[in-house]
């Protein structure tokens, strides 16, 4: 309705002649103009028409209308008059002199309102839209998307068989119902990093046949007051639309962390973490059994969870994902394998007694690793080669085949591993020697010896423990039987030997001056487990001074009897220790059946010396 309302000052729209204003008087006093149009600042008429011009003179035709500016002349008027030309005044619509600047409005705001609206769009698209404060983050998979099941998950069966249950809900609710049963609102994955928690949580719901909202702790709390929050009770309502479903929150302790820690320790608070921790307490509460809605939560840190999210009513059941056994290694392994080609030499059964301590990741990492190694040699295949020098690449580090080792050096990293494997052996370690090797690898490490326990041990006896203590500084005892003195190679095996030794005063009571005693609380990953390393339980500050000076005097004891058997055990079998040293400066690598039988005929003469010793009879004697 605008644009006639714009030109409704000159009636309808019809092409013009645009003429000169001299050539318009011109046209009056021809008589050629029938009638003009007179407007404050232009001048419309019509011509007179012309006669028809003859068929074979063919003129251009012109339009029946003209228009040109009005100028400032005052006799315009009697000039009209006098030649006979009817004319009137015309006065335009308020709109024909301003429809070009508000068409010129309105195409700005136009563009404006474009182009802000895609901005809008764009940061209010998705959960990590910049203006999607309150929405959250938590990635939705259907139940195709999901793609996970239960024969994915490997080396985990007790915690499957707790999940089967939480199946059986998701599936037939009604069974459970009918008998007032109330399935778990939430369930707690507690294990080490690696080991297949969120895996787990996705084949839950690919089994279920559910869909799958998944999302971190760290992704609720932001810089915003309320933000969190707000996330935390639209991740709800998405369940709650999608039921049945699972919702899975990672890293559950970057929310969840215990709200007196900070109180008590002194420290600030976080109001934002509290607010939304506070936020998901009371979204647990409002769900119900019917809902069909299960929360599954991940951490590796459930001591430092808030005691109000462990409650029953919301994590009512805690699952433990621990570190896989030898068994659950060799399914995890078997899985894994599934895309890799493994030529006839591949034993998963040996890979898996060499690799105690791995987790689920760390053997996917490990398969990688091999099928790396085999695509760099250009193999079709993988072999137990590439396996092998996968195990040492994840646990020693990489080969350092360019640093620059004196024959001095070599000697002397050579006699120190070969000491580290004749002390276990004739101590009588439960871990039997697997490799020696003299190749620099990682950050630091000159070389190495691996022990492999023969099979999972979950205990360890006082016996035991003393005889890996004599395995760590056996090789400080070959460098100072051989050299005359000790460099600094035996850094790490004294800092193990002793953390060993004070966990035997300090923790397990293998002490007679310090007895049944177990002094401070902050623990440690126990050596006993996993690949960490050895673990201890530190003594605090309320012990007394003399109860620590007992404690130290005993660890000073334990690791000075144990370098005492070492150096004992070196010097009966010195010929062995130069003869394997010699060996091993030859090749640089000693492991499986040649390592086994240097060792083994080390033993043997060994035990034949003690034989003598004691009996003062034999062919040594």
């Amino acid at each position: 309705m605008l644009l006639p309302m714009m030109f409704s000052g000159f009636g309808n729209l019809e092409p013009m002649d645009p003429i000169r204003y001299d050539e318009f008087k011109r046209y009056v006093v021809e008589g050629r103009v029938a009638w003009v149009q007179l407007a404050p600042t232009e001048i419309r008429g019509a011509y007179v028409p012309e006669k028809k011009p003859p068929p074979r003179q063919p003129k251009v035709q012109r339009p029946d209308r003209f228009a040109t500016g009005r100028v400032e002349d005052e006799g315009l008027v009697a000039f009209l008059e006098a030649h006979h030309v009817p004319f009137r005044a015309v006065q335009p619509s308020p709109w024909a002199e301003q429809w070009p600047w508000m068409l010129y409005l309105l195409l700005t705001v136009g563009l404006l309102v474009f182009v802000w609206g895609g901005v809008l769009r764009r940061m209010n698209a998705g959960p990590s839209g910049a203006l999607a404060f309150g929405k959250s983050r938590g990635r939705f998979y259907t139940e195709k998307d999901v793609g996970v099941t239960f024969d994915d998950v490997a080396g985990v069966e007790e915690a499957k068989e707790e999940l089967r249950e939480i199946i059986q809900f998701l599936r037939e609710p009604d069974k459970y119902r009918r008998l007032g049963a109330r399935i778990p609102k939430g369930v707690l994955l507690v294990g080490p990093p690696g080991t297949g928690k969120t895996l787990l949580a996705r084949a839950v719901a690919g089994e279920a046949e559910v869909p799958f909202i998944s999302i971190s702790g760290s992704e609720f709390v932001e810089m915003f007051v309320g933000v969190g929050a707000a996330r935390v009770r639209d991740l709800f309502e998405q369940a709650a639309k999608a039921a049945p479903c699972i919702v899975f929150i990672d890293e559950i302790d970057a929310l969840g962390r215990s709200r007196a820690s900070a109180h008590l320790g002194g420290v600030g608070t976080n109001e934002e973490r509290e607010q939304t921790l506070q936020q998901l307490l009371v979204e647990m509460d409002g769900f119900e059994p019917h809902h069909a809605v299960i929360i599954m939560a991940a951490t590796n840190r459930p001591e430092v969870l808030d005691p109000a999210l462990l409650r029953p009513g919301r994590f009512d059941r805690q699952i433990v994902v621990d570190r896989p056994d030898r068994r659950g290694r060799l399914a995890i392994l078997r899985v894994h394998a599934r895309k890799v080609p493994l030529e006839d030499d591949v034993d998963l059964e040996e890979i898996a007694t060499r690799t105690p301590g791995f987790a689920g990741a760390d053997l996917a990492n490990l398969v990688n690793e091999a099928a790396l190694l085999a695509a760099r040699a250009g193999r079709e295949k993988v072999t137990m080669e590439d396996f092998s020098k996968a195990i040492d690449r994840v646990v020693a580090g990489i080969e350092k085949k360019s640093r620059i080792v004196t024959e001095e050096e070599r000697r002397r990293v050579a006699y120190h591993e070969v000491g580290h494997a004749l002390c276990s052996v004739l101590a009588g370690a439960d871990d039997r020697v697997h490799k020696i090797s003299i190749v620099p690898r990682g950050m630091g490490a000159l070389g190495f010896t691996m022990q492999l326990p023969t099979e999972d041990r979950y205990l360890m006896t006082q016996s035991a423990i003393r005889a890996r203590l004599v395995g760590l500084l056996g090789g400080r005892a070959a460098e100072r039987l051989v050299f005359g003195e000790v460099s600094t190679g035996a850094q790490d095996d004294l800092r193990k030997a002793t953390d060993i030794a004070r966990a035997m005063v300090a923790e397990y009571g293998m002490s007679e001056r310090v007895g049944p005693l177990a002094v401070g609380a902050e623990r440690r990953p126990v050596f006993l487990q996993g690949r960490e390393g050895s673990g201890v339980a530190v003594p605090r500050g309320e012990v007394g001074d003399r109860l620590a000076d007992v404690i130290d005097e005993e660890v000073r004891k334990i690791l000075d009897e144990a370098e005492a058997r070492a150096d004992d055990y070196l010097r009966a079998a010195r010929d062995d220790l130069e003869h394997i040293a010699a060996r091993l400066l030859e090749v640089e690598v000693l492991e499986g059946a040649q390592l086994d039988e240097l060792l083994d005929a080390a033993a043997r003469r060994y035990a034949e010396r003690q034989r003598v010793d004691e009996t003062g009879s034999g062919p040594m004697a």
